[in-house]
């Protein structure tokens, strides 16, 4: 029953194939033949679902489990008793079992009836959103299409063929034998006879041949299971569940194809769901929300995936709640009630793998896995932590504050502002009610920044604590128990637009320079203040570092804008082009107009036909001496935005820089 509904929710064509198998089975049984192989693994192989099934099969004969009736409630078909006779056979309700291959019968003429779903027409707009992310991003134009059916893979080839993908598909499944992936393999083996990459095993090799083929020539891979283990496919970087399973494993093996070490770019998974039914959505809110499959942390989701026992074993209890509720209010409580029994043990191993990344990855890995920092309920991106620092710093003394709630109690405010509770604000969390909502647009945020920004900043001596630091900054502790000097400079350059940098330039005592992404991350860390003696000796090196600093910062702002320039004298080119060819393009039409006009006239043979013939002459040439102005008002246009880029870039060229000296320190690092 699992795999009817599993290919149900496939596609006609292979629900059609398996009610057909099991007419059959019923139909010999009638006949009196031979009885008939084991139906699961014809159901099995015929369809390439995956051995698993089979596995859980003969293991639950071993241990001789009842099983679940196989339908429990109404509206299935229902499987007349069968047991065995006297003489070997089979034991039966004849008229139950012919009105239950008239029911087959007619399944079976319904599915037949339909050609074409609602939900293979979906795949098309579902790859072209895939391509567009892709292209995006700079992706290559791959797409990786599993489904748990191969009737249903050869049904999709059929429909995207027709659909404009012909010739750029290729099929991936356990036998690999049908004419298109012979022609590809036979093809592979005559490019490779002499490289030594042929292995002698034809299965291997063909397996080669398919994937070599689809990363050089096809856009498409309809794969079954059979591609879901063992093949690295890191050149594509979008993947299409057509059939959703309900195994999580299964699920992760497959997005693993292409979400792998190596891989370059994001991977965009695509998952097909029957928002109709509340089962589906719920099964796929669970494997969203509870496995992490999707959008979870990294390493996580093996960790979680360990709590169920087996992925059939978790089918089979999705499938009890399929055949058991009827109602969405029954199946909002069924699988409450799984979620619930696994909440526990997912939260716990959830947690330990937040604390191994914790403990283990620096500081910058926290930041692009999204993992929480510390034990605060609120994560905050960089530009949040800098102004929550900046806000502790500047209302020291003037304010009490709460950490873990990224709140504070403002008790001697500045003049102007009004004591009382504010909240900073997060993108994830709520407005907090009754609080005063703190943010950098906000006018104490603002007089915050100033405060700051107007800081006097003497010549100190800066102890940077990293061992009291919450996370691991790698390229702070390489300098622990070293010290040294450092400057900070504002470089401005001023031409067309105006820009700022912040250049940092230091050494350590035994003269290494430290570069620029150094000097910020030692500025993430707590330091205390002591006085600074002698800085006046590495004066003459600051400065020189300085200078260089900000010769190669202004060389590469002067790269950008020439790129910049580039790049809008090129759009410029094309839009030019583009507008005189349609502008021409047009004239020449309507002289063609006027050419058979003309011809059509001296053929006249009536006044009547000649007035009118002439009338639309008229009309003609005047609409062609407006095309012509409109190709000189068009070449005029693109005068006017030359003249501009050439105006912009001699404002490029009048470059003026001005640096600031902000502050000069002595540091270490304990």
């Amino acid at each position: 029953m699992l795999i009817v509904r599993k290919l149900l929710a496939s596609s006609t064509l292979a629900v059609t194939g398996t009610l057909e198998t099991i007419r059959k089975r019923l139909k010999a049984l009638r006949a009196g033949l031979p009885e008939p192989e084991n139906l699961l693994e014809e159901l099995v192989e015929g369809d390439e679902l995956g051995d698993d099934f089979l596995d859980e099969e003969e293991e639950t004969e071993e241990l001789e489990i009842p099983s679940d009736p196989p339908f429990p409630k109404g509206g299935e078909v229902n499987s007349p008793p069968l047991k065995k006779g006297d003489s070997g056979g089979f034991d039966f309700d004849r008229a139950q079992l012919d009105a239950e291959i008239a029911e087959l019968d007619s399944y079976i003429r319904q599915a037949r009836q339909i050609s074409v779903d609602t939900k293979v027409r979906t795949l098309c707009s579902a790859l072209e959103i895939g391509f567009a992310e892709m292209k995006k991003m700079g992706a290559s134009r791959k797409a990786l299409i599993f489904t748990e059916s191969r009737r249903t893979q050869e049904y999709l080839k059929a429909f995207l063929e027709a659909n404009g993908y012909a010739g750029r598909i290729v099929l991936f499944n356990g036998s690999n034998t049908d004419p298109e992936s012979s022609a590809v393999f036979e093809q592979w083996l005559r490019d490779n006879a002499d490289t030594g990459r042929i292995s002698g095993s034809r299965t291997a090799d063909r397996r080669t041949a398919i994937i070599e083929h689809f990363r050089d020539r096809a856009d498409i891979m309809l794969a079954t299971e059979a591609a879901a283990e063992g093949v690295n496919l890191q050149f594509c970087s979008l993947v299409v569940n057509y059939d959703l399973p309900w195994n999580p494993q299964r699920i992760e093996q497959r997005i693993g194809r292409c979400h792998r070490y190596g891989q370059k770019h994001d991977v965009v998974v695509i998952n097909f769901l029957n928002e109709r039914n509340d089962a589906d959505r719920r099964v796929y809110e669970l494997l969203t929300e509870k496995f992490n499959l999707f959008s979870g942390i990294f390493g996580a989701s093996d960790e979680v995936l360990g709590t169920i026992e087996t992925g059939v074993d978790f089918e089979r209890r999705i499938l009890r709640i399929y055949q058991e509720c009827r109602t969405a209010g029954e199946i909002e409580a069924a699988f409450a009630a799984l979620q619930a029994e696994m909440e526990q043990t997912i939260t716990s191993r959830m947690t330990e793998t937040r604390q191994t990344l914790l403990e283990h990855f620096d500081e910058d890995v926290h930041n692009r896995l999204k993992v929480r920092l510390d034990q605060t309920r609120h994560h905050l991106d960089r530009f949040g932590r800098l102004f929550w620092a900046v806000t502790r710093s500047v209302l020291q003394g003037q304010a009490r504050f709460d950490d873990d709630d990224l709140s504070f109690d403002l008790h001697t405010p500045p003049t102007g502002f009004p004591p009382g509770q504010y909240h900073l604000i997060s993108k994830n969390r709520d407005n907090v009610e009754g609080a005063y909502l703190y943010r950098l647009s906000h006018p104490l945020g603002e007089q915050v920044l100033t405060t700051a920004l107007h800081h006097r900043t003497p010549e100190v001596t800066l102890r940077f604590d990293i061992s009291g630091h919450p996370t691991k900054i790698a390229m702070v502790e390489a300098l622990k128990g070293k010290s040294g000097v450092l400057t900070l400079e504002r470089l401005t350059i001023t031409s067309f637009d105006t820009e700022e940098h912040l250049l940092f330039s230091a050494f350590t005592a035994d003269g290494n320079p430290l570069d620029q992404e150094q000097c910020e991350k030692l500025f993430q860390c707590r330091a205390e203040i002591g006085p600074a003696e002698g800085l006046a000796a590495f004066n003459g090196r600051l400065a020189a570092e300085s200078e260089r600093h900000a010769a190669a910062t202004v060389s590469r702002s002067l790269e950008t804008s020439n790129r910049h320039f580039q790049e809008e004298r090129d759009k410029l080119e094309k839009w030019a082009d583009d507008l005189i060819v349609a502008a021409e393009k047009e004239l020449k039409d309507t002289k063609a107009k006027l050419k058979l006009l003309n011809r059509q006239a001296r053929q006249a043979t009536t006044t009547a036909e000649q007035m009118e013939l002439q009338r639309q002459i008229v009309e003609l040439e005047k609409k062609q001496r407006r095309q012509r102005q409109q190709v000189f008002a068009v070449e005029d246009q693109i005068i006017d935005k030359r003249n501009s880029l050439i105006t912009r870039l001699e404002q490029q060229m009048q470059q003026k820089t001005t640096r600031e000296r902000l502050f000069t320190v002595r540091w270490t690092v304990v």
